[in-house]
């Protein structure tokens, strides 16, 4: 079963040459084998899960029987532990089910967890100080990424076929680049959301799935998307055909190397891109290099810093009032508590303009998209960092803690202090984020050492039908290299 997607799984179990219980009780021996090592699953619903397979019929349901875990960080189902991998939700249990989770339940997944994240989903590696490190599968030194970084390592690893992930600034597209899996960020609005939070950091962030095959992303998209009018981003939805199509069209794909914000890249990530290049061009797209898309990555990214702040200082006094007094720095990691406080800075007109921004980068990529299909990055500018790659210097620290010392501007380059050696590895994911657009790992590069690394592949709003004809070529002529764990 180790090789098995999703799809393979319920076939078997709708063949019945595998039970569902017999399913559900390999994954968990997985887990059990495999977690110590690589900290990926925080929280275990083992019993329940088997509750289901030996009493519900899943014959009616395209992924019946097949197990999955869910992110300990916004995929709240009613009942089960939720932490956001914060100290301050350590004992918490969701009072309701998200809708996102319904959609999966309804599909017939059976969930046997939670897995790990940073706390709140900050970053782009997996350390929370609740949990612990999440350790990349393939190098025990090296991160697995963020902030899906605990549900990649489950899945390269082989504890479940499948994965419920997140992205809010690339914590999907990075881990999978990081593991060697394929990484969907749909469009914004493509995905359930609610019935509380419907625009997750002012719709940058969006739930969906890491994989192991292209058939598993496309089949969960089709059945997972929605036009959710009690939105505020209701879309259009994707016909089966749109999905299933072979990829026909002649493609004009513009591509770069260069950093948004004009730091260098690997030899693995240039090699990663030469690879794809050399493919797409055999293929007879035409392919054109380019400098940027318009967007200026520097001020897209401040932007983004100051929509976090605000968020999370929104977020915080919703949680001040559910316990009932005030948080302080002792609640939380430093990191965590820096952004918080600089969120109480920001005038309500800068943070409109501020959404504003996010409007034209829209308009600026609608406009990109008119001449090219697609766009091309690499996905990292590297492989996965190796565990102390991030390591805060205790002078940055102590500012951080007395942030509410210091003026807004202060504060904000700050904050980009904070991420500067972070960002530097994951420049590339967030602008998608912005701009509400489909975008894509597709695992084409390993190193001579067997580290993954990605290209990222972005298209016009409502699009993902063409990342997936086109990673479904990809994986048709073996150009894919999938980081599982043999």
């Amino acid at each position: 079963m180790n090789n098995w997607d999703a799809i393979e799984f319920a076939q078997q179990i709708r063949q019945k040459k595998v039970s569902t219980e017999e399913a559900v009780c390999y994954c968990i021996d997985q887990i059990e084998k495999l977690n110590p090592k690589i900290n990926a699953v925080v929280s275990k619903q083992y019993d329940e899960a088997l509750v289901l397979a030996k009493t519900k019929s899943f014959t009616d349901k395209v992924f019946g029987g097949v197990p999955i875990l869910l992110k300990d960080l916004g995929q709240q189902q009613k009942g089960q532990p939720s932490t956001s991998g914060s100290r301050l939700f350590a004992s918490y249990k969701a009072a309701q089910t998200d809708n996102f989770v319904k959609k999966l339940e309804d599909l017939g997944f059976i969930v046997l967890g939670r897995t790990n994240t940073p706390e709140f989903g900050f970053k782009n590696v997996s350390d929370s100080s609740l949990h612990g490190i999440v350790r990349l599968p393939l190098d025990l030194n090296r991160h697995a990424g963020g902030s899906s970084g605990g549900a990649a390592a489950a899945l390269s690893s082989g504890m479940v076929p499948l994965v419920a992930a997140s992205d809010g600034g690339g914590s999907i597209r990075i881990p999978a680049s990081f593991n060697g899996l394929l990484g969907l960020k749909p469009t914004r609005g493509r995905i359930p959301v609610g019935p509380t939070s419907f625009r997750g950091w002012q719709g940058a962030s969006s739930n969906f799935a890491l994989t192991k095959s292209v058939r598993d992303t496309k089949t969960l998209l089709f059945y997972l998307q929605t036009c959710q009018m009690e939105s505020p981003f209701p879309l259009p939805i994707l016909k089966k055909a749109e999905l299933e199509n072979q990829l026909t069209q002649s493609l004009k794909i513009a591509y770069s190397y260069r950093s948004p914000i004009g730091n260098s890249i690997s030899k693995a990530a240039k090699k990663a891109m030469d690879k794809t290049l050399r493919f797409l061009e055999k293929q007879g797209y035409e392919l054109i290099e380019v400098d940027q898309t318009g967007v200026d990555g520097i001020e897209a990214m401040k932007s983004y810093y100051i929509m976090n702040s605000v968020e999370t200082a929104a977020m915080f006094d919703d949680i001040e009032e559910a316990i009932g007094r005030q948080v302080t720095v002792e609640d939380m990691e430093v990191m965590t508590w820096a952004i918080y406080q600089s969120g109480q800075s920001i005038l309500a007109k800068d943070f409109s303009k501020t959404l504003s921004q996010w409007d034209q980068y829209s308009r600026i990529m609608s406009e990109f998209h008119q001449t090219y299909d697609l766009y091309l990055t690499p996905t990292t500018t590297d492989v996965a960092p190796p565990l102390d790659a991030f390591n805060l210097s205790s002078d940055l620290k102590e500012k951080l803690l007395h942030l509410s010392e210091y003026t807004m501007l202060e504060q904000q380059d700050l904050i980009w202090t904070m991420f500067e050696k972070s960002l530097a590895w994951t420049p590339f994911t967030q602008q998608a984020n912005l701009t509400g657009q489909p975008s894509m790992s597709l695992p084409v590069y390993k190193t001579k050492d067997g580290l993954p690394i990605g290209v990222q592949i972005t298209a016009a709003k409502g699009r993902e039908d063409l990342l997936l004809q086109l990673a479904q070529l990809f994986e048709n002529e073996q150009q894919l290299e999938y980081g599982f764990v043999q």
